[in-house]
């Protein structure tokens, strides 16, 4: 089974690549971007079922991927 996490900073928590981007692109001619926010997607291939292996990879997302005091994270599972 293919899994993506997905991470992104919590909402107000400061984006300095993300505003780095947004001057980037607003010094190019963009001035119509307003923000940009950078988020991280592992892609993970997992052995077994949706129901035998969520705790596992909601744990290792939470404990390793992410860092829950500025990061949030979501499961996309595929087949």
């Amino acid at each position: 089974m293919n899994i993506k996490v997905f991470v992104s900073l919590r909402e107000g928590v400061l984006d300095p690549q993300g505003q780095a981007i947004r001057e980037a692109l607003n010094r190019t001619g963009y001035s119509n971007v307003n923000d940009v926010r950078v988020n991280k997607v592992f892609e993970i291939s997992v052995s077994g079922s949706k129901d035998s292996i969520k705790a596992d990879v909601e744990k290792f997302s939470k404990e390793l991927l992410a860092n829950p005091i500025i990061e949030t994270f979501r499961i996309e599972w595929g087949e």
